[in-house]
């Protein structure tokens, strides 16, 4: 049965050289037998738990800041919402749920095919992003250190990492000297040391802007704010790999059949307009007054609760998770704003 090693083989072949570490996790995620289009998935049966696995309150609060966007942007009548790397649907059903003021269209982009057999009705589904600018709002959740990364090699001077397929079919790293458009990295490191160059996650934000004429793109993720903190941590820390909600095994074993993400380094991507933790977003976009409200639902019909008052009930363990600072609470929220075209003189 085919596998990812050999896909991996025949990227190889194709090529004449052995795989940039982005091209290797091209294959060993996204490839016709990667991880995310064979085996991975997120939620409390998957390989990983993210914000909108927990509950429906993540989104509702996220289907609070499209409203905001909506109406600041003067309740225009093609505006829209894009998910990109929308997964099996998890948010969209999460925010529509929320029934927002806002109810125009709902674009999910994922790659994976069998994910996308999973999404909601009501949502446009596609692999690719639009073609048209519309005024709206572009979302990602955890979608930036899934993004194929480079990666560097700190041994008495930088250098790229390479994968190559052996023939008995084991993976081994080999380094080259780095690319001279690299000399921004740290001039000192540890031995051994690895940081990720996340061109392509600079540029799925570059595209995210360019499909909105006016709006705000808005992403999730764990980040750190400079790449040379990376540098100076064990490598472990910040590459990491995920089965069935446990630590993987290191990133060149069992391809396509594990995860393998990334710290995401704010000084690689675009300035942002502006960088919250998770936990502040929530709060400034009223997931409290959720809390309350469910709450009180909660009290007003425990003596004989019904499928409603049980689900406004979990807002309170939701939030506890969601806004956790040592967890979810902790990730970043990081919005972009694009600002309407300036009239021609």
């Amino acid at each position: 049965m085919p596998s990812a090693a050999d896909e991996l083989l025949a990227r190889q072949r194709a090529l004449g050289r052995p795989l940039r570490f982005d091209e290797y996790l091209d294959v060993a995620l996204y490839g016709e037998h990667g991880f995310y289009s064979v085996v991975g998935s997120a939620g409390r049966r998957g390989d990983f738990l993210t914000a909108p696995e927990v509950g429906p309150l993540f989104g509702a609060v996220v289907a609070r800041s499209i409203d905001a966007e909506f109406r600041r942007l003067g309740e225009p009548f093609d505006f829209t919402v894009t998910e990109v790397g929308a997964g099996p649907g998890t948010l969209a059903r999460s925010i529509l749920l929320a029934d927002p003021r806002w109810h125009g269209r709902y674009v999910a982009v994922e790659r994976s095919a069998s994910q996308r057999e999973r999404h909601p009705e009501g949502v446009t589904s596609t692999d690719r992003m639009p073609e048209n600018t519309t005024p709206g709002v572009v979302i990602g959740n955890e979608l930036l250190d899934n993004i194929p990364f480079r990666l560097a090699v700190f041994d008495g001077g930088w250098r790229e990492a390479f994968v190559r397929v052996r023939d008995d079919g084991g993976l081994e790293e080999i380094t080259t000297p780095a690319p001279d458009e690299w000399r921004w990295l740290p001039s000192h490191a540890p031995h051994g040391a690895r940081v990720p160059v996340q061109t392509a996650a600079a540029a799925i934000v570059n595209a995210a802007c360019g499909v909105l004429s006016t709006g705000s793109v808005l992403m999730f993720d764990y980040c750190t704010p400079v790449t040379a903190a990376l540098a100076a941590v064990p490598w472990r820390e910040w590459l990491r790999t995920y089965r069935g909600h446990e630590r993987g095994e290191h990133y060149l074993r069992s391809p396509g059949a594990q995860d393998v993400t990334a710290q995401v380094c704010l000084d690689q991507l675009p300035e942002p307009t502006a960088v919250r933790t998770q936990e502040q977003f929530l709060r400034r976009w009223g997931i409290d007054d959720l809390v309350d409200e469910g709450r009180s639902a909660w009290e007003a019909s425990a003596s004989s609760p019904t499928l409603a008052a049980l689900r406004m009930r979990s807002r309170v363990r939701e939030a506890e998770s969601l806004l956790d600072s040592s967890g979810l609470g902790g990730f970043h929220a990081l919005e972009w704003r694009v600002p309407s075209p300036t009239p021609a003189q």
